[in-house]
């Protein structure tokens, strides 16, 4: 199945310009804390861009915006057609994420059935060796 290029470079410009939750969520999926779990991020599945997607695990992470109520029946039948293709998608809030990331990172293991590896320490905040 040949991707629609309008599509395909919705998805690319998403993917250099995400937002400050997707970016601080893609972090966290990144620092590979859910057992080796892949994630692609502005991921095209059938007609519709997801903001990260597992295809092995089956599982699809959205990150909504502030404005993004105004989308509910939108967001519904997304929803329903992804479910139907066997995904199960788990929506966040902006704020959910920037201000609640370990909350978010729970949710997502609890869907995966796995446990999170520990918060890997920032650069330069790592024990030296004497």
């Amino acid at each position: 199945m040949r991707l629609d290029p309008t599509l395909k470079q919705r998805a690319k410009y998403m993917r250099a310009n995400p937002t400050p939750a997707e970016q601080k969520l893609w972090l966290a999926l990144r620092a590979n804390r859910f057992e080796n779990q892949q994630f692609t991020r502005q991921t095209i599945i059938a007609p519709y861009i997801v903001d990260f997607a597992s295809k092995a695990a089956r599982l699809i992470i959205e990150v909504d915006g502030d404005t993004h109520s105004a989308k509910d029946r939108y967001d519904a039948r997304r929803t329903e057609f992804l479910e139907s293709l066997g995904y199960t998608v788990i929506r966040f809030a902006n704020p959910d994420v920037m201000h609640n990331i370990e909350g978010v990172l729970s949710v997502i293991a609890d869907a995966l059935r796995v446990s999170p590896s520990p918060q890997p320490s920032p650069p330069g905040e790592r024990e030296q060796r004497p």
